[in-house]
């Protein structure tokens, strides 16, 4: 089988998935809004899922390593998302949505982060681009948004659910012909996690990086509602979600040709400066049609910085624990930043309004690159890069 055959149907998962994926982050605050909860509801319900992922990255992560497959990990997750889904979407209660929400997320979290764990170790077996592979969840994610955005604003935002699991159906279907990962190791134990914890670098790098994943965050959460408060549709905002991930397709797919050049840290601090800009920009604008026409920003922030962080972290840890270490880096990503993101930017978007939320961000994005320059200016970061790169 050739090499692009046997990464189709992983091609195919992050194509689907990706797509489901953009329903429930750029349509679930209004279909909740919809729903009669405001501003701050809006931002509990939205912190559930990351603090949701906490729990269940690592632990998806760790039954990964354990059992030595990441194919059934996430066949097991995506079966969870189908019927949890049918189950969260009946709720009416915040109580309700909340409880059901956070079972649902349990399934649901891990399924992007397995899925870029397999993209990433099938690439190194292939010899190819993990960009190459990656950026099929991007287009999935593009497709679905300028679509979907589309047949919402024509039928209503109630009936988000159809279109999610259809896409929640291929997704599985898919899973049945994945090639899996082998580990020719020992199985994992609950001592090796701990040796990840004690990783300084690994750790520090993490925290540096939430000044700026914080920020990335509540711009998924709330860039729906803010361009709606500038006065733009639904369809606009699947506009400016297609957009924005175009161009991180684009990153992805020729990340083979630019992202060996320099240290990855080098990409980071310059998304980074990128992030911060943004944001200023996003909070100037009084227009909706001005967001979308700087969503090309998307992929020059979210698509280099997660293709340099993602390299940075798999440098960092050993590769019997390479799902783990993933997951954690997607916990605190899309998890522990994920909360303060839609807590902080559900109160502060209610009170002061989307202006106000992105100077804010913008202003901790700064703070963050700063602090990312300073990490790689001191021995840390360069250190242990060299040490992993030279084994």
């Amino acid at each position: 089988m050739s090499k692009s055959n046997s990464l189709t149907p992983l091609k195919m998962l992050l194509f689907s998935f990706h797509a489901t994926n953009t329903i429930i982050l750029s349509y679930l605050p209004l279909y909740l809004k919809y729903k009669g909860l405001n501003g701050t509801e809006i931002g509990w319900v939205l912190a559930i899922g990351p603090l949701a992922s906490i729990f269940a990255q690592p632990f998806w992560g760790y039954m990964s390593d354990k059992y030595k497959t990441v194919k059934t990990m996430i066949q097991i997750c995506i079966i969870g998302l189908l019927v949890f889904s049918v189950i969260f979407f009946q709720m009416d209660t915040l109580i309700a949505i909340l409880v059901m929400g956070a079972i649902f997320y349990f399934f649901v979290t891990p399924i992007g982060a397995l899925g870029d764990s397999l993209a990433q170790r099938r690439a190194d077996d292939l010899g190819v681009s993990f960009g190459a592979i990656r950026m099929w969840g991007s287009v999935g994610f593009a497709t679905s948004s300028l679509i979907i955005g589309e047949v919402l604003t024509r039928v209503g935002i109630q009936y988000m659910i159809i279109p999610f699991l259809f896409f929640g159906f291929i997704a599985l279907l898919v899973t049945f012909k994945l090639t899996d990962v082998k580990v020719e190791s020992e199985p994992v134990k609950l001592s090796d996690v701990t040796a990840i914890i004690k990783n300084k670098p690994f750790v520090i790098f993490l925290l540096f990086i939430m000044f700026l994943t914080i920020t990335h965050r509540a711009n998924d959460s709330f860039m729906g509602l803010y361009i709606t408060q500038l006065g733009g549709s639904e369809g606009l905002v699947g506009l400016a979600w297609f957009v924005g991930v175009l161009t991180e397709a684009l990153v992805f797919a020729t990340a083979g040709f630019w992202f060996k050049k320099y240290h990855p840290l080098v990409f980071i601090i310059v998304a980074g400066i990128i992030y911060s800009i943004r944001w200023f920009l996003y909070a100037a604008v009084d227009n909706p049609m001005h967001i979308i026409g700087l969503q090309f920003m998307h992929g020059l922030t979210f698509g280099v910085f997660y293709l340099a962080a993602f390299n940075y972290v798999s440098r960092l840890i050993p590769k019997l624990l390479q799902s783990t270490g993933h997951l954690i880096f997607f916990a605190t990503f899309f998890g522990l930043s994920g909360i303060i993101g839609s807590l902080a930017g559900g109160a502060l978007i209610d009170t002061a309004g989307g202006a106000t939320l992105y100077f804010g961000m913008g202003s901790l994005a700064l703070v963050g690159t700063i602090l990312l320059t300073i990490y790689h200016i001191l021995p840390y970061g360069k250190e242990v890069f060299v040490h992993r790169k030279s084994k």
